[in-house]
């Protein structure tokens, strides 16, 4: 064989390696890209997204539609080709593998820490949504977890009511570590409780638990410093006055709580808040009705303007990256709270949306 062809053949086979190089060795990335967004006044999988029971709840038009953000599986390992067709493309975003899947995080572990926080995003939603409208909701710490092998296992119980903690009324769940942090590893401390099974009874009756009881637990030394531990995560709980049933399938993540708590709002209020217009967003909501930011926000953008949207509800901490790069026709929205959301949209509705407060870059 010449030299000449030689050369070339051989030249082309290293081309070849390297092209299937390109497709098959796996670079530590991960892609997200717009995913569906549902609107929370109306319906998914034929039943209604918000559906209130014992309260007269109103007529509702136009869209409050949740966004969301498709991502590759913490299993999946993109190839270097993909990476960099997903870098030059304007409809997804290539980030490093660790961003969406700490080091260590298996797709079954993903999923449920996206579920738990799906359905804490729906509780805040409820109690922000009756809070912004006066309605009373009822809180109360509780024992949302116990840790296994822990001074509190078998003793405290997920569900129980923390009335107080050596003698100090807890009303929040961080009072209950502010406490016990007072200890030295190795002290007792007394919890003030009402067992979970009488708290529900007691609940289910419309009356408050007749007594409580006492339990003495011994702290010990949390595994990542000196501070005293008993091995439960505290948490709230709400008695609400009447139900308020979210049904969403295939979602999770904490992010569509603002638009929940708008849905809400606008069911339980004469007049529609939109005026019909086509309004998205997003947002992380807390029980006071704080927003807080969310990540992916340039996909939800993308999935809104392609949904239809004309405006967006935008978290301010999300703001200068929204305003970045914002797809044609869709005007931002700036959020702080409920408040807030629920003021700019009697603008939209009214037609003033000169007013609107903005996102601006930068």
């Amino acid at each position: 064989m010449p030299r000449r062809t030689a050369t070339m053949l051989a030249s082309a086979l290293v081309l070849i390696a390297l092209i299937c190089a390109g497709l098959f060795i796996p670079v530590p990335y991960a892609e997200m890209s717009p995913g569906p967004t549902v609107n929370t006044l109306g319906s998914s999988g034929g039943q209604p997204v918000i559906k209130i029971s014992g309260r007269d709840t109103y007529r509702t038009s136009g869209h409050l539609n949740m966004t969301t953000v498709r991502v590759t599986g913490a299993e999946y390992r993109m190839g270097l080709v993909e990476a960099l067709t997903g870098w030059l493309s304007d409809d997804s975003v290539v980030v490093p593998h660790d961003t969406l899947y700490p080091e260590g995080t298996t797709e079954e572990e993903s999923t449920q820490e996206n579920a738990e926080e799906f359905s804490q995003s729906q509780e805040s939603a409820r109690v922000a949504a009756l809070r912004q409208l006066g309605i009373p909701v009822t809180s109360r710490v509780v024992v949302a977890s116990v840790v296994k092998d822990s001074p509190a296992q078998g003793k405290l119980h997920a569900g129980d009511v923390i009335r107080a903690v050596d003698g100090t009324p807890v009303k929040a769940p961080q009072d209950v570590a502010a406490v016990v942090t007072k200890r030295q590893p190795g002290q007792p401390v007394d919890f003030t409780i009402v067992p979970a099974a009488e708290a529900a009874a007691a609940e289910k009756a419309g009356r408050e638990p007749a007594s409580t009881r006492k339990v003495t637990l011994t702290t010990k030394r949390a595994d990542d410093g000196d501070r005293a531990i008993v091995g439960i995560q505290a948490g709230t709980d709400h008695t609400f006055p009447f139900e308020i049933d979210i049904r969403l399938e295939d979602v999770g993540g904490p992010s569509a709580g603002l638009m929940f708590a708008l849905g809400i709002v606008d069911k339980l209020t004469p007049g529609q808040m939109t005026g019909g217009a086509f309004v998205a967003g997003t947002g992380t909501i807390d029980d006071s009705g704080r927003v807080g930011p969310i990540g992916g926000i340039e996909m939800k953008l993308v999935g809104a303007r392609d949904a239809g949207a004309s405006y967006f509800l935008t978290p301010a901490a999300n703001c200068a990256t929204a305003a970045a790069d914002t797809p044609d026709g869709l005007t931002l929205i700036k959020v702080d709270t409920i408040k807030d959301a629920v003021a700019s949209l009697e603008k939209v509705s009214g037609g003033d949306t000169s007013a609107l407060p903005s996102c601006s870059a930068g």
